[in-house]
C-alpha cells in the first residue's frame, strides 16, 4: 500500500485529568495519540506541546516502525518533561513520512467514564 496521511497534524484541545477513580493502566484517565504509518519507511516524529500560559515543550521523539500503527499514550511522555496533569493544552505533531493521526480520551475521574476519541487536523 502507497503511504496514506499527512506530515503534520494538530490537536488543538488537549487536557488530561489529574485523578482517576481506578488507576490500573487500563482505567487511569489519559490522552492517546493513534499514530498509523503505512508507508515502508521508518517514521520519525516529534511532538511538540503547546501551553496558554508558557513556552512550547518539545519535541517529543516517538519512532514508528514501517506498515505499524502506534498507540502512544500522552501520558508516558517523559522526554524532554512529562506532560502535564491538569492543564489545557496543544500538540502538533511532525512525521518524517505521511502518517494518519487520530487523537483519544479516557476520562475516568467520574464513575461515568468517558470516552471521546477524533481525528486530528492534517496540515496541507
Amino acid at each position: 500500500m502507497a503511504a496514506i496521511g499527512h506530515r503534520v497534524w494538530a490537536i488543538p484541545e488537549g487536557y488530561i485529568p489529574a485523578t482517576s477513580l481506578d488507576n490500573s493502566h487500563e482505567f487511569v484517565s489519559h490522552e492517546a495519540a493513534c499514530l498509523l504509518n503505512t508507508s515502508t519507511s521508518e517514521a520519525d516524529v516529534r511532538i511538540t506541546l503547546y501551553f496558554a500560559d508558557r513556552s512550547p515543550v518539545g519535541p517529543y521523539r516517538i519512532t514508528v516502525p514501517p506498515q505499524r500503527t502506534l498507540h502512544l499514550r500522552f501520558n508516558d511522555l517523559t522526554d524532554p518533561e512529562p506532560v502535564p496533569l491538569g492543564t489545557d493544552y496543544a500538540s502538533v505533531i511532525e512525521s518524517s513520512v505521511p502518517i494518519v493521526v487520530q487523537f483519544t480520551r479516557l476520562d475516568s475521574r467520574s464513575p461515568a467514564i468517558a470516552l471521546l476519541s477524533t481525528m486530528a487536523f492534517p496540515s496541507g
